[in-house]
């Protein structure tokens, strides 16, 4: 929220405020889908790597900053993903722009929502 602000504040004539959009002639219901799967995908390598003692260590970092990034190399370029609906939030308070952040926050929430429930439907130890 702070950076927003920041950027708001010294470039208030600027078209682009870190707001998460997608790329022009990239169409909504597919920003919707990628969301949902990426945050799917990311839910379920954190479950799995905060549920099992032998990956706690340095390995667990690297499979969630891993994933992170390949997440972002592959998505950002098609739907400015921001991973984090807060991250989509705040550019848009500054900038007034509400078009797409539904799709920003509906489908990391239930794609996260839907890797809990099929977590608890795998795991014999409903350790999710």
């Amino acid at each position: 929220m702070p950076a927003a602000f920041i950027l708001w504040f010294l470039l208030r004539e600027s078209q682009f405020l870190g707001e998460t959009t997608p790329t022009e002639n990239f169409p909504a219901y597919k920003v919707a889908i990628l969301e949902f799967l990426l945050t799917f995908f990311l839910k379920i390598v954190i479950i799995n790597v905060s549920t099992r003692s032998k990956e706690m260590g340095t390995m667990s970092g690297i499979a969630l900053d891993g994933v992170t990034l390949l997440e972002a190399m592959f998505d950002r370029p098609m739907t400015k993903t921001s991973i984090n609906p807060i991250r989509s939030i705040a550019p848009a308070l500054f900038t007034v722009n509400f078009q797409y952040l539904r799709l920003y926050i509906a489908a990391p929430f239930f794609g996260a929502l839907n890797a809990i429930s099929s977590c608890k439907l795998v795991k014999e130890e409903q350790r999710c």
